[in-house]
């Protein structure tokens, strides 16, 4: 008997490992190369990463101690009628949050403090933690008097406010992180049994309750967990999700639940939970290869790419609701372009690559990460902003902390999982997606890869990629930009306005490699050797963007930028006022290097013309120095004047009046 009970033991660990195993290398069609493999050694993002290990995650956690967040942990473990639950339904989530960017920044930068009081606090979160694995400290703290958006049972107020289901989603991504990057249970295991508990009690079964979340995120987050465990309920959970969206008490645009999913082809309603299902919708398309799903999500990323996105890669126009507006509703200065929902945007077209193997998925990832995303953390990590406007009469300002802390905590996660988004592998194509310093390991067909890059992207456009370590075939798919290829977007949304045309080149070993490229991509197939090296170019040129005519904000205007970075043009720079000038026809640029400014940046200057009104109230003209900056720099230095889309058209151009009797002591081009 002791045999048997031994061998059903061994059988059962072996059926475990296998399943997890098979689930690493299953699923997407295109495998993700994790951040744990990834080691960046980049001037540019690793400042960016050092700014979050000193600063952003610091201030996460000890915001979270100040604000009560913890302590709603400790109430939970010790339930009390005295207790008044206070502050938001999903509090909860920023400490999730938090612990998933700091695990992700364990794996670059070892910190035993650190992890050591990670695990403190998931102590703290454990002993809240019901028996059944439910996992909410807005009710459990006070069951009798929950907090006002939590409802008066488990899941009654779930397709509304209380964010049971949206606790649970970041519950899950935060703890699968904090698995891959310390090889801990803790967490993971909090993170399942809470799954389980939805799982058991939400579904199609007679005794179970047919809800959907009123703020998605769980249905990506469960994807996650089935890949990570093996276990199909949670895939099957996260499909439910959606496959009953637009069929419970739920029905409004607002949340997406219009219509159900497979049926939508228009981005709508409020654009955080629009991409996080998106995101969902586009894990259970390359999961499952269910073409409703496929081509649903599709067709939601062609009306978001070729209708609804801005040239920064923000989402979402309208401030009311946080919302996506109408087709070409792009305003400027009152552009809403939610940080959350920049990252949601980088969610959702990563899994779409992990689909399809497109370039064109990368090439809106990449804009919307080195502009509409990263413009949401100031360069220290210590401030955040919530909108992010393309204009800008002053009022704007980067902030600590928010009642709604959802940008800073959402930050704090995404920034240290940059190295997760640099390559993936399909058997044995290797895709070379982002363009930083690093070191990477990688598996193809089972046999170890070092890769070694080294840039000063995005400044300029030359890397060098070595093979440090293998010596076996494999197909190198290097990503050649879609700002190379004279595309701004995978739409006609917008277009260069210049006749100039970048060139790129590629040499292994000195020698220039041609080839048509497929989907985005130069196609390298060899046996690769060690020390072999790859020199990439890229022309990096300054460049003028026009809108399509449909977007009425942005007519008679252009925007420039430099290879993925988009350019503004704000007060500290230019001795004139911003929204005065007018761009001319045919300018002639030069590059400013300005290692001292703003952490290292390049400028780029221009001459231009600024318009007033003179002391006789008629229209004039002064010849003027345009400076700019890069659009994620801007508000550093303090409130003020800034502008992305530049008159170019006199109609288009405005005048201020002039004070003083001489244009010469115009306010105006004073700073």
């Amino acid at each position: 008997m002791k045999k048997i009970v031994v061998l059903a033991f061994m059988l059962g660990i072996a059926e475990i490992v296998c399943s997890q195993t098979k689930s690493l290398h299953a699923g997407y069609p295109i495998e993700p190369v994790p951040f744990t493999s990834v080691k960046v050694t980049d001037h540019f993002w690793g400042q960016r990463l050092k700014a979050s290990r000193e600063v952003t995650i610091p201030l996460a956690f000890k915001k979270s101690e100040e604000t009560g967040r913890i302590e709603n942990f400790v109430k939970a473990a010790h339930p009390s009628e005295t207790y008044k639950v206070e502050g938001f339904s999903f509090d909860d989530t920023d400490i999730y949050k938090t612990i998933e960017g700091a695990s992700y920044l364990l794996q670059t930068y070892p910190d035993k403090r650190l992890e050591k009081y990670i695990d403190s606090v998931l102590t703290i979160v454990a002993a809240a933690q019901e028996p059944d694995g439910y996992l909410y400290t807005a009710r459990t703290m006070n069951p009798k008097h929950p907090h006002d958006w939590a409802g008066k049972e488990r899941w009654v107020a779930v397709e509304n406010l209380s964010h049971e289901f949206y606790n649970l989603g970041h519950m899950v991504e935060g703890a699968v992180a904090h698995y891959q990057a310390t090889g801990k249970r803790n967490f993971l295991d909090i993170a399942i049994k809470y799954a389980d508990c939805v799982c058991r009690e939400i579904g199609n079964g007679p005794e179970q309750k047919k809800l959907v979340p009123g703020h998605q995120i769980a249905e990506m987050a469960l994807a996650k967990l089935y890949l990570v465990t093996g276990d199909k309920k949670y895939l099957d959970e996260a499909k439910f999700f959606l496959d009953e969206r637009g069929y419970t008490s739920r029905k409004d645009a607002y949340s997406q639940a219009h219509k159900p999913v497979v049926e939508q082809d228009e981005a709508v309603g409020h654009a955080v939970r629009a991409v996080y299902m998106y995101s969902g919708m586009a894990d259970v398309a390359a999961i499952t290869g269910d073409s409703a799903y496929i081509k649903a999500i599709d067709a939601i990323w062609d009306n978001i790419v070729s209708k609804k996105i801005y040239i920064t890669g923000g989402i979402g126009a309208r401030h009311n609701g946080e919302a996506f507006g109408d087709n070409y509703e792009l305003p400027n200065s009152s552009a809403y372009c939610e940080t959350c929902a920049a990252i949601g945007n980088v969610y959702m077209n990563y899994r779409l690559f992990l689909l399809h193997g497109d370039a064109k998925y990368y090439d809106v990832l990449e804009r919307t990460l080195y502009n509409g995303l990263i413009s949401g953390v100031s360069l220290d990590g210590g401030s955040f902003f919530y909108p992010n406007p393309l204009a800008s009469d002053g009022g704007y300002s980067r902030k600590p902390w928010f009642g709604c802390a959802c940008c800073p905590s959402n930050i704090s996660r995404f920034i240290p999982s940059l190295p997760g988004y640099v390559y993936a592998v399909k058997e044995e194509q290797v895709y070379v997606n982002l363009f930083l310093s690093n070191r990477a390991e990688l598996k193809v067909n089972n046999r170890k890869l070092v890769l070694e890059q080294e840039t000063s992207y995005p400044w300029n456009g030359d890397i060098r990629l070595k093979v440090a370590q293998g010596n076996q075939p494999f197909a190198l798919n290097i990503r050649i930009p879609g700002w190379v290829r004279g595309d701004v977007l995978p739409s006609d949304l917008y277009s260069y306005a210049d006749r100039q045309q970048p060139a790129y080149s590629i040499r292994v070993n000195g020698q220039k490699v041609q080839g048509e490229l497929q989907k985005g991509y130069l196609n390298i197939q060899r046996k690769w050797k060690k020390n072999d090296v790859v020199e990439i170019h890229f022309d990096m040129l300054p460049r003028l963007v026009k809108a399509n005519e449909k977007v009425e904000a942005d007519r008679g205007r252009v925007a420039v930028e430099r290879g993925p970075i988009v350019y503004c043009a704000e007060w500290p720079d230019n001795d004139f006022n911003v929204h005065t000038v007018l761009m001319n026809r045919r300018p002639q640029w030069t590059m400013e290097e300005q290692p001292d400014l703003l952490y290292g940046l390049t400028r780029i200057v221009t001459d231009a013309q600024a318009l007033y009104y003179d002391s006789a109230g008629k229209l004039a003209v002064k010849d003027v120095k345009l400076t700019l900056i890069p659009y994620y720099a801007w508000a550093h230095r303090g409130e003020g004047d800034m502008e992305v889309w530049l008159p170019m058209e006199v109609n288009a151009a405005s005048a201020l009046p002039q004070k003083g009797e001489k244009w010469e002591d115009n306010g105006f081009f004073n700073k």
